[in-house]
Parts: structure tokens; C-alpha cells; sequence
């Protein structure tokens, strides 16, 4: 079924991307990040599992599962991954760890303080922590 759906969508893609031009291709996955590719010299194949998109910048493969909205634009978007304090590109416990060990040394060497910004309040304080660790258990922000 998903697999259905995935090729409606590449052929619905096809045609509006034929209709009018974009500059990158987005994806947002099941965890609320989105992923930006550019659509120079882009080409998207998929198999039952997995989308593969191939474009001048190199080649990702993405699992459908995580896949909950694919559309172009030409806006970049932002590179801020919420949560990602370490900035190594996963969300996990030592993003909680380096977030706890900055609001208690105030040492922000090797932190993204934006990813920081958990609660999207503005600013970090432990309401950005309390919000990384919920998300570390329930899987949502």
C-alpha cells in the first residue's frame, strides 16, 4: 500500500515539479525534522523499504516508514535540528547530557545553542532539558 502511495506521489511530484520551478525537494519525517535536498540533478527511486534520492550533492536514502510528507519549494528552510545539542546529527542521550552539562557550567564549546532551543522558547534553561528528556521518551515534541 505504502509502496502505491510512494509512486503516486513521485508521479504527482513529476508534474507539478514540470509545471513550475522549485530549488529543493523537502521531506519531513515521522519525528517532526525535515530534510532538504536540491533538485539539481535529482532523481528519486524507491523500493519497498526505502526512498533514494540522488542529486548533485550526493546520494540518502530515507525508510518511507519515517516519511510523512514529501513537497518542493524554494525556500531552504533552516538547518536547526531541535535537539540535537552536540550537533552530530542524531537526537539521543548525550544531547541531554551535553544540555544538563551547559545550563550547569554556562561552557557552550562544541554545542549548537539554536538546536538547544528545545521548548522554542527563545533562550536555553532547563525547560529546554525537561523538554529534550520528554522527547527522548515519548518520541514527540
Amino acid at each position: 500500500m505504502k509502496k502505491t502511495i510512494i509512486t503516486m506521489l513521485i508521479a504527482l511530484v513529476a508534474m507539478v515539479a514540470g509545471a513550475e520551478t522549485y530549488n529543493y525537494l523537502k521531506f519531513t519525517k515521522t519525528n517532526g525534522t525535515t530534510v532538504t535536498y536540491s533538485v539539481e540533478g535529482l532523481k528519486l527511486t524507491y523500493d519497498n523499504t526505502n526512498v533514494t534520492i540522488t542529486n548533485a550533492e550526493g546520494t540518502n536514502t530515507i525508510a518511507l516508514a519515517e516519511v510523512q510528507d514529501m513537497y518542493f519549494s524554494n525556500d531552504p528552510g533552516s538547518s536547526v535540528l531541535l535537539g540535537d545539542v552536540n550537533n552530530d546529527g542524531a537526537i539521543d542521550i548525550s544531547d541531554a547530557t551535553a544540555l544538563i552539562n551547559y545550563l550547569l557550567s554556562g561552557d557552550a564549546t562544541g554545542l549548537n545553542l539554536e538546536n538547544a532551543n528545545c521548548d522554542q522558547a527563545g533562550g536555553v534553561d532547563i525547560s529546554d532539558a525537561t523538554a529534550l528528556i520528554n522527547y527522548l521518551l515519548n518520541g514527540s515534541w
